[in-house]
């Protein structure tokens, strides 16, 4: 069987299966054990700027560099994003727990308010953030409740501060 064959059979048999059993309680709790960074995805459309929160964001590749992220199907930003076909990852940083609180809302607008400056195809970078990861879209995957979206990085930078982390269901940061 060749391996492409061997993916397609794999991702088959795992979308056949329920839950399995797994309480999705148990299963969120046990998860919020893994304390992750939180940024704001964004990009830039004809109506002007859109963004949601994300927590579900990590390095993919380096060569070539790309990243990857998981954003909700229920999300009315993330069709506006992956129509756009470029986007930017802001990380945010220890005193930005509002913006990131802001932007999980649906249906507001979201960027009253906020300071940033036009990236790379005028993706919007969030001022105050640790850090950005501009983005070219690459591919956009099933996965459950939510589509893996995979981004080749185009451009980056950093500022200064700490992250803002999430860690069993509260924000905090790190000591450096």
């Amino acid at each position: 069987m060749n391996p492409a064959d061997e993916v397609g059979t794999l991702s088959k048999r795992f979308s056949d299966r329920s839950s399995d059993g797994v309480d999705e309680t148990r299963f969120r709790d046990v998860l919020g054990y893994f304390a992750t960074g939180v940024t704001v995805v964004t990009a830039i459309e004809d109506a002007g700027p859109v963004g949601f929160t994300c927590q579900a964001f990590t390095s993919l590749s380096l060569d070539p560099p790309m990243v990857a992220l998981a954003a909700a199907k229920t999300s009315t930003s993330w069709p506006r994003i992956a129509e756009a076909g470029w986007f930017c990852v802001n990380i945010l940083a220890d005193d930005q727990d509002g913006l990131c609180r802001a932007f999980a809302v649906s249906g507001s607008d979201k960027f009253r308010g906020v300071e940033w400056s036009p990236g790379t195809n005028g993706v919007p970078r969030l001022d105050g953030v640790i850090a950005y990861v501009d983005c070219e879209l690459i591919a956009i995957h099933d996965a459950g409740d939510h589509e893996l979206v995979t981004g080749k990085v185009v451009d980056l930078g950093t500022g200064p501060g700490k992250p803002l982390l999430f860690y069993r269901g509260e924000f905090g940061t790190i000591d450096t």
